[in-house]
């Protein structure tokens, strides 16, 4: 199918985009593009290089980063998701630089082609986060040694090594001064409409320099800024008022219990949970080196994206919670809401600003970019939720995007408006990565 100039194919469970450059004389000479394309695949050089490198070492990687930044370093926070982002573009160059089946991010050198690929990815992978996590280098070295341990000893080793190591270091080197940890405070005073820390902790924003920190693939922080929220005299600031109210209320309400089960499972399901589930699905679909490389690499750097966008406009409006807009409502100007002080969420508030929701636009980047690699918004996730205590199965992306939204209501901490406005941010997010990188070569 030619989408924008594309052939599209099947390959390995992912739909991937080829150029179209050339296919009208495939075609006029008596050959189904399609068929044409698969065939060409099959017999490329390149190609079989992805086949017959194992892909499983993304994989052991990926759950060795998750690790490292969530259990090691204690980041099971938003900005955990800037270094899966890190660690999946430096395997991603690794791997495809030599497999030479999609274009680099950000970077134009080749490894050998006679260089390992999955050496590459675990030199990569190792080489990264080393040099930011370096109290986690006794799990590191583990891990390193398992993944080369595999791989034969030789000249195609040691050209994937250095590779990898080289991978790394480029995306290290784009990385210097990007602003994290810049020195970024929230000060917008208390007022009607305006976050302030929120019970049990009243703890400041958190991490306000992750909406200033330069992005993986946006041109700016800002690109994807929304417009405003609600005015809170409108009607619809009353209807999400009202239903978060009664729905997100932590004693009294009618939520039913498939209702709070999906309610407790996206406290959770967003980080470690969604990273496992990419490596059950790429296992699952038996998807090759190279489009591992990519899926990884295009979800997590378009997650990545989506918290830096919805960080930025967090700050900008800093518009305040449920938690703090139903006890105050009497302040607000608007004569259909009404306060109750003593209201409380079945879930406790973050520390950041109601609008846009931070977990819908991740889930919104997840369900865009799978549902585009996948094909026909498949995403095809068999999530595992530690809190609800249970494992779901998403086939599609609008039904993962619908519980998200609806769960970060009936949670209490989110109105309805923030979570749709973070997950349609997402999903443009997740088309602009796709529309701009990880394109065939």
């Amino acid at each position: 199918m030619r989408v924008k100039g594309r052939v599209e194919e099947r390959k390995g469970g992912i739909m991937v985009e080829r150029t179209a450059r050339g296919v009208g004389k495939r075609v006029a000479a008596g050959l189904v593009a399609g068929s044409l394309l698969v065939a060409g695949l099959a017999t490329s050089g390149r190609a079989a290089v992805s086949r017959d490198a194992d892909p499983a070492v993304i994989r052991d990687w990926n759950a060795t980063a998750v690790a490292t930044i969530v259990v090691d370093a204690g980041k099971a926070n938003a900005e955990a998701f800037l270094w899966f982002g890190f660690v999946q573009a430096a395997v991603y160059n690794a791997v495809v630089g030599i497999t030479r089946e999609y274009e680099l991010y950000e970077w134009n050198k080749r490894g050998p082609r006679s260089a390992s690929p999955e050496a590459a990815a675990a030199a990569a992978a190792h080489t990264l986060l080393l040099h930011y996590f370096p109290g986690s280098e006794g799990r590191l070295d583990t891990q390193l040694a398992a993944s080369l341990s595999g791989i034969a000893d030789g000249s195609a080793k040691q050209q994937g090594i250095a590779y990898g190591e080289a991978a790394a270091e480029r995306i290290i080197a784009l990385r210097v001064d990007d602003g994290r940890n810049a020195a970024i405070t929230f000060d917008q005073a208390p007022a009607p409409g305006v976050w302030r820390p929120t019970p049990p902790a009243n703890a400041p924003f958190f991490a306000p320099w992750l909406g200033q920190v330069e992005p993986l693939l946006m041109t700016s922080p800002s690109q994807f800024r929304p417009g405003p929220q609600p005015a809170m005299t409108s009607a619809r600031y009353t209807q999400d008022f009202d239903e978060v109210k009664v729905m997100g209320q932590k004693v009294g309400s009618p939520r039913t219990a498939l209702q709070t089960e999906t309610a407790l499972f996206f406290t959770d399901a967003g980080l470690a949970p969604f990273q496992e589930a990419f490596r059950d699905l790429t296992a699952r679909r038996d998807i090759d080196i190279s489009d591992t490389a990519r899926l990884f690499a295009a979800v997590d750097m378009g997650v990545a994206d989506a918290f830096i966008a919805v960080w930025e406009a967090k700050y900008h409006y800093g518009f305040w919670r449920p938690i703090t807009a139903i006890p105050l409502a009497d302040t607000d100007g608007n004569p259909d809401t009404v306060e109750d002080p003593s209201w409380e969420p079945l879930v406790v508030t973050p520390p950041y600003p109601d609008y846009p929701s931070g977990l819908t636009a991740n889930v919104g980047a997840v369900s865009g970019s799978l549902g585009r690699l996948l094909g026909g918004g498949r995403v095809d996730l068999n999530v595992t939720s530690t809190a609800a205590g249970v494992t779901r199965h998403y086939g599609s992306a609008s039904e993962l995007n619908r519980d998200a939204i609806d769960a970060r209501v009936w949670s209490g901490i989110h109105f309805r408006t923030a979570d749709e406005v973070g997950n349609m941010m997402g999903m443009q997010i997740a088309d602009w990565g796709l529309d701009h990188y990880f394109r065939p070569a």
